[in-house]
């Protein structure tokens, strides 16, 4: 195995809504912090609408968009390869599908053994900020 093992991906149908998105709101990311409202789903926000910091971790890109969570989030979730799916259905978030009749949300799975020794590096927010990773 020689590529980086993505920590973060997404599904043909979130790509789709992420389409439609883009198309009206400009460039997007997502940011996930398990916090109030729908707890640990991840949000959409126009690029930069949610200032991220220390305590946000960047994970990667998933359909062209940076994806961060809370530092928190991440000491539980690190041994797990994220996958951005959408349903339908309202969630009760503040993030830019929710006026799609839909919902993004979060699907999960240990990574192997293999795939961990060739993990895709991680920076918090403020690193992500002064020199953001090339993708």
């Amino acid at each position: 195995m020689s590529a980086l093992t993505p920590r973060v991906l997404s599904t043909p149908a979130a790509e789709a809504t992420i389409d439609l998105l883009r198309d009206e709101h400009g460039p997007l990311m997502f940011h996930q912090s398990g916090g109030c409202c729908d707890g640990s789903s991840p949000m959409c926000f126009t690029q930069g609408e949610f200032r991220v910091g220390a305590s946000d971790v960047w994970l990667g890109q998933i359909h062209g968009c940076d994806f961060f969570m809370s530092a928190a989030q991440f000491a539980y979730w690190q041994h797990t390869q994220l996958t951005v799916d959408v349903t339908r259905g309202r969630g009760a978030s503040f993030s830019l599908e929710i006026p799609l009749g839909v919902r993004f949300l979060i699907r999960s799975r240990l990574f192997t053994q293999e795939e961990a020794r060739h993990m895709a590096p991680i920076y918090d927010g403020e690193q992500y900020l002064t020199r953001p990773p090339e993708v």
